[in-house]
């Protein structure tokens, strides 16, 4: 496993937890840190003893609040934009990772924290969470893709409100919008979180890729297309030794024992 400066990882059974570990920074996405998770993904993208991912902030204050803001003070187009195709890079690298990660924001989820929140496939918060897209107040926009995902996930009128005010949502508010999909309280959150990584974790491996896939490029295509893409994805399951184990633990009444094959 290969050492981080600004990452806590740990692994339990088949669930890789990642800790960003700024607190002093509010666990703030500086480039050493996107460096280091899209290093992560990378190294664990073809691991098979893996099954999903669970991702949070260290402290009880925020998950990620944002970007590095001093690293930002003095860029310019190039260097701008540079940044921006790193941490969109690293955003799709987590959204087309093949097995499930989950955001357990436990605090404040702002700006570029909110954009990796979003590029999870689930987002469990804690009732003390903040999300947010304040980057307008800086002079400037989101730039790793919060402007695509947000208004995919929480509707255009509401984005527009979140991205032009600059102002941000408490957990209930961010549930209600569709931006987050559970609120616990704050020692329960990590707990949730496992319980629905293991959940997961149960599951025939290759079932939840290839469904993960269907949904993440059904997104981005037509109707028609998108069935066309379950159909194939469907008849790839149908070939695997899981789908006969599935089916024969269904008619034994018995508890199935997947393998990943």
């Amino acid at each position: 496993m290969p050492e981080y400066k600004n990452l806590v990882v740990e692994q339990k059974g088949a669930v890789l937890i990642v800790k960003v570990n700024r607190e002093r920074a509010l666990n703030a996405l500086n480039k050493e840190t996107v460096s280091e998770l899209q290093q992560l993904f990378s190294y664990y993208w073809s691991d098979d003893a893996v099954r999903c991912v669970i991702i949070t902030g260290a402290g009880e204050k925020a998950f990620v609040a944002g970007a590095d803001i001093p690293e930002m003070a003095d860029l310019d187009v190039r260097s701008g934009t540079d940044l921006a195709a790193r941490g969109q890079y690293l955003m799709k690298t987590i959204q087309n990772f093949p097995k499930p990660v989950i955001a357990a924001v436990n605090g404040f989820a702002l700006g570029g924290g909110c954009e990796l929140a979003m590029a999870c496939d689930i987002r469990l918060a804690s009732e003390k969470a903040k999300f947010g897209q304040p980057e307008v107040t800086l002079g400037i926009i989101p730039g790793y893709g919060g402007t695509q995902r947000l208004p995919r996930l929480v509707g255009r009128g509401k984005a527009m409100q979140l991205i032009l005010t600059g102002g941000m949502i408490d957990a209930e508010e961010a549930h209600r919008f569709g931006l987050v999909d559970d609120v616990y309280p704050p020692e329960q959150l990590m707990e949730k979180a496992m319980e629905m990584a293991e959940l997961i974790c149960s599951r025939p491996p290759i079932a939840v890729a290839l469904g993960k896939e269907c949904i993440n490029r059904g997104l981005d295509i037509t109707l028609s297309v998108g069935c066309d893409l379950e159909k194939a994805n469907f008849g790839q399951t149908c070939c695997t030794s899981d789908k006969n184990e599935g089916m024969k633990a269904f008619m034994e009444k018995r508890k199935p024992e997947f393998t990943g094959h």
